[in-house]
């Protein structure tokens, strides 16, 4: 949980002060100095965390002749830097104490991909922790895909999730090669009121059919199982393509009508609020179906008889300069989170009927598809793992 949130401060200059320099800047009007989210806990932090504003989301491989000895060794080490860096202090061996003086919410998440098991924990690995499924519109990119571990580092400084970006890619270099970055972001600190629904760059509030309640975590995203086990979660990291220039080229209605929300406040379009319960079977003066039946909202709810096919979703969105020879304004998209109990049973299912018929297809591809498993949080009174997967990997040995 998020120790401190206060307000950020309005700047105002003092004429006799040096050029550049505010006159209010006494630590009082400095929250984000004192922002932090507790690493320690029953789950790692970054999941169920207030989406903060950066993203940095690093892919790594292990190094040739990196057995589980390694890999544990590794995991102590991250599991010691991130706990230093996500409150403010500075890890062991690091000249640059200055750097962590800002911790801005910071979080620093691990996912083990499947190489992790086959190498450190033999006959653990979920059955769920296997490449998604190809579906018939995906343009998967290699550059985009499975990797053997994953940092998902969130913070509302970009400064400081660039820093511990560096800190942590520099701590494993003597284990892990990096082979590719994935930045994004999302609404800055204060931007918008605490809680309020992020949007994406179609313009659409993001996220409303989320888990918000603790009962609802332990139905949908929180693993019950053996030791090591219990208070993990899966992730599936989708990159999406959003095509921006042909989806400007509609009206509102029209984008409102593919999606089947509102854009102002993303209710239902069959009325209410956003969290009001989307009524399928409304019907307007022409005897159509208010709500598209193949719009994205439609095909993304879970079918009646289907119940658990419900997730967390935690998207970032993306904007890059434009590919050369693409024609395009802008190379954008997201960068979509879902995390879950079985990606087979709760994800996977809506991607297959969002790939036979969504509205929105028409506006988007999947460019990058990789799935990890995200341990369990850690301790350091004896209660949990003391460092990253500690149960799992000791075991193996």
């Amino acid at each position: 949980m998020v120790a401190s949130t206060g307000m950020l401060a309005s700047c105002s200059r003092d004429p006799d002060a040096p050029a550049g320099v505010p006159s209010n800047s006494e630590p009082d009007n400095e929250p984000l100095k004192s922002s932090v989210v507790s690493f320690d806990g029953a789950h790692q932090a970054g999941i169920a965390t207030e989406t903060q504003a950066s993203l940095n989301l690093i892919g790594f491989n292990l190094r040739d002749g990196v057995d589980a000895d390694g890999i544990t060794r590794l995991m102590r080490l991250w599991t010691e830097d991130a706990r230093a860096l996500t409150a403010g202090e500075t890890p062991l061996g690091s000249l640059e104490p200055e750097m962590n003086e800002w911790p801005a919410n910071l979080t620093i998440t691990v996912g083990f991909g499947p190489r992790i098991f086959d190498i450190a924990a033999p006959g653990k690995k979920p059955e769920w922790l296997h490449d998604i499924p190809a579906m018939n519109r995906d343009e998967l990119r290699e550059e985009w895909g499975q990797t053997d571990l994953a940092l998902q580092i969130c913070a509302d400084d970009p400064i400081m999730c660039a820093w511990a970006m560096r800190h942590m890619t520099r701590a494993g270099t003597d284990y892990v090669s990096t082979a590719w970055v994935q930045q994004g972001f999302m609404n800055a600190y204060g931007a918008i009121p605490q809680g309020q629904t992020p949007r994406n760059l179609f313009g659409q509030v993001d996220g409303t059919v989320n888990p918000y309640e603790e009962d609802e975590y332990a139905e949908q995203v929180w693993i019950e199982g053996p030791e090591g086990f219990a208070g993990s979660t899966s992730l599936v990291v989708r990159r999406i393509a959003m095509h921006l220039d042909e989806w400007e080229m509609l009206d509102r209605a029209s984008r409102e009508e593919a999606v089947g929300r509102t854009l102002d406040d993303g209710a239902p379009l069959s009325g209410g609020e956003e969290f009001s319960e989307p009524d399928m079977e409304a019907i307007d003066d022409y005897g159509l179906p208010v709500i598209d039946r193949n719009s994205h909202m439609a095909r993304a709810m879970p079918p009646a008889d289907h119940p658990e096919q419900r997730f967390k979703r935690r998207p970032y969105n993306y904007n890059l300069p434009p590919e050369p020879g693409s024609g395009e304004l802008s190379n954008a998209g997201q960068i979509f989170f879902a995390y879950q109990k079985d990606p087979d049973v709760q994800l996977t299912p809506v991607l297959k009927r969002l790939d036979e018929a969504d509205r929105l297809n028409e506006w988007i591809t999947h460019i990058g598809s990789a799935v990890y498993w995200l341990p369990p949080g850690t301790s350091t009174d004896g209660s949990g793992d003391t460092f990253w997967g500690e149960a799992v990997l000791s075991g193996s040995r």
